[in-house]
This record gives structure tokens, C-alpha cells and sequence, in this order.
């Protein structure tokens, strides 16, 4: 089959688009599924530059120099890995013996979490799509059963492949500060794949949402359902979250940005606030004064696995119309250093997707 692997930590030089790789089987409890479009992510580039291992203290970038030993995010990266975690496709086979199977023909997103079937809620066991598991860069990959979503939708197989990995971080976030209807809610990096999914399932919540986003890419987010947007380059960027928030302050910060941008939201939030992160392109590496956390009560939450029953909501967000797809491009497999260095270059909003 097609697929590309990524060979080791590094340049897109380990990025390596081959013809003839064996295609998977499935085992008892697996399901084989036919790839037909697959999403980029920052986890994909992460990676594969080894931002994760500790050493590294800088914002995400396309190229650096191969990092030690722990970068990826777990101890179970192994290479080659076929990497992507947006997956949309058609399931092609059921286990070892799944002939006639309902599933066989559906066509299906799959939740990049494969959690353990027997302790879903032991974070340590938790494995991703692309990560610990080969992923969608490839024209099939195998899953648990457990994993695979039919959906029913008129959205094309690229539409679709937008959502696995960024919508269901973005719901578990929101799940994890518990967003409702009264909260005002402060989103960071809005114009991206997670950003623009928390933007509009927050807005789904009825909460007063106030999105950080360059100015040329305002209107878009706004579109989404954005009451208010910040340009991020803003040299007072937490007096203008202040001045856009109809109370004078925010109940919870969604950050997938870090880096200078944490120091300057932090103080926009409210006695008992809540901060949820999952991301940190713009560094990981922060300034803080614990005196903001003691003595404004704050929350504080780190989003990466997400629970089980997280990604049967997105889907049914997606069927209902809560959840739109921001699709801005696509690449066919074989130009995947090509879409990468487009995702890397921001000049988009929402997601770019590869085709198979």
C-alpha cells in the first residue's frame, strides 16, 4: 500500500512516501479500516522533531535537529511509524473472521484514543493514533473496534477528516472546565483546527466567547460564533480580553498557544477561574507567579487523554450540525512534507487535510 513513515526524529527528511508497504491485518477484536482522507496536526509535526522530549524548550518548528532519546510524547514511539490521527474511511474488514459484519462498508471516523478496554480510565495505558500506533498516512490502518464511529452525515471524507483529533480535544476541554451558559471563555489560537472547534462548541454552550486570533483572520472566527476577537499581536493583549468581556473579567482560558500568551491571560481570569491546556506551540516554557494561583483560587487543568464517551459526542455534535468543518486545504499523500510546511506557515484557518 501507500504510506508515508516517519523514519526518526528530525527534518521532513524523515518523512519517507513509499509504495510498498504490506498492508495491515486485523486481529480478533481489530478492524481494517481503508483510508480515504487524513488531517495534519501539531502532534504530527511534534513528533516528529521530538518537541516532547525535556530538553527541548522552544516554540514548534518544522525543522530541528534530531532530539534525544523521549520525544515523543510516550515511551511507546517506535519507527518507522505511519503517522495521522484524523482518520476518515470506509472499514474494509472485521477482525480474523468478520466476513458479513455490519460494520464492513460503513463509512467511519475513528477516536485516535485507544484507551485499555479494561482500565479506560488509566491515563498511562492510553495509546494514539499515530503515536504509539500506526495511524492514517496511509491507505489502510487497523484500529480496535472500539474505536470506530459510523457517522451519518452528507460532509465529504476530507469535511470529516477535520474533526477526530482536534474536536475531541476541544470537547474535552470544555467538558474539563465545565462550560455552560453563564461562563465567559477566553480561546486561544481560535483560528486553528482545535481553536475554531472550541469556538463553536463552546458557542454551542451558550457561553459569551472571546477568541484570540490575528486580525485578518477575525472575521472568520467570528463566523464561527466568536462574540468577540482579540488580535493576538495586541500589546496589551490582557487589557483588551478585559475590555471585550462584558463582566471586566473571564471564568476559564482555553489555551493550545502557551508560551508569552499564558502570562498575559492569566490575570484576565476571575477569583475561582478555570485554565485548561492543551498545547503549547508558542513555547512551553512560561513565566507565572504562584501568588495568582493561591490567591485568586484558580483551576487549573492539563486536556491530552481523553475519557471514554468523549468522541461519541463529537460525532454527535457533527450529525446535528453543532460541529461545522473548517476545511482549508488539501494535499494528496504523496505531497504530505508539502502540507505540513503549509500547516506550519498559519496561514489558514481551521485544518489541513491529506487525501488518499
Amino acid at each position: 500500500m501507500r504510506a508515508v513513515l516517519l523514519t526518526g526524529h528530525g527534518g521532513f527528511d524523515q518523512l519517507q512516501y513509499r509504495t510498498d508497504v504490506p498492508v495491515p491485518a486485523a486481529a480478533d477484536g481489530e478492524v481494517l479500516v481503508q483510508v480515504s482522507a487524513c488531517g495534519i496536526n501539531n502532534t504530527d509535526v511534534n513528533t516528529r522533531i521530538g518537541w516532547y522530549a525535556a530538553d527541548v524548550r522552544e516554540a514548534t518548528s518544522g525543522e530541528r535537529e534530531p532530539a534525544a532519546a523521549g520525544g515523543g510524547w510516550t515511551d511507546g514511539l517506535a519507527f518507522p511509524r505511519i503517522q495521522g490521527a484524523d482518520v476518515c474511511g470506509v472499514v474494509a474488514a472485521v477482525g480474523a473472521d468478520g466476513a458479513g459484519h455490519p460494520l464492513i462498508g460503513r463509512r467511519v471516523l475513528i477516536d485516535p484514543w485507544v484507551l485499555d478496554p479494561l482500565a479506560p480510565l488509566d491515563l498511562a495505558a492510553a495509546r494514539y493514533l499515530g503515536s504509539e500506533l500506526d495511524g492514517g498516512f496511509a491507505e489502510f490502518c487497523v484500529v480496535p473496534i472500539a474505536n470506530v464511529h459510523p457517522v451519518d452525515s452528507a460532509l465529504s471524507d476530507a469535511e470529516l477528516a477535520t474533526f477526530a483529533c482536534s474536536s475531541v480535544t476541544a470537547e474535552n476541554m470544555l467538558t474539563k472546565t465545565a462550560v455552560g451558559g453563564s461562563d465567559v471563555v477566553v480561546v486561544t489560537g481560535a483560528s486553528g483546527g482545535v481553536g475554531t472547534a472550541v469556538v463553536q462548541l463552546a458557542h454551542a454552550r451558550g457561553a459569551h466567547v472571546i477568541a484570540v486570533a490575528s486580525a485578518a483572520k477575525a472575521d472568520a472566527v467570528r463566523r464561527l460564533g466568536a462574540d468577540a476577537v482579540v488580535d493576538r499581536e495586541h500589546r496589551a493583549l490582557g487589557a483588551a480580553v478585559r475590555d471585550a468581556s462584558p463582566t471586566g473579567a473571564c471564568d476559564v482560558v482555553v489555551d493550545v498557544v502557551g508560551g508569552p500568551m499564558f502570562t498575559a491571560l492569566i490575570p484576565t481570569l476571575r477569583p475561582g477561574g478555570r485554565y485548561v491546556s492543551a498545547g503549547a506551540i508558542a513555547g512551553p516554557i512560561v513565566e507565572f507567579d504562584l501568588r495568582q494561583l493561591i490567591y485568586g483560587d484558580l483551576h487549573f487543568d492539563g486536556a491530552t487523554v481523553c475519557p471514554p464517551g468523549t468522541f461519541a459526542r463529537v460525532v454527535a455534535h457533527i450529525e446535528a450540525g453543532r460541529l461545522r468543518p473548517v476545511l482549508a486545504t488539501t494535499y494528496p499523500l504523496e505531497a504530505i512534507v508539502e502540507a505540513q510546511r503549509a500547516f506550519l506557515a498559519k496561514g489558514h484557518v481551521g485544518n489541513i487535510v491529506v487525501t488518499l
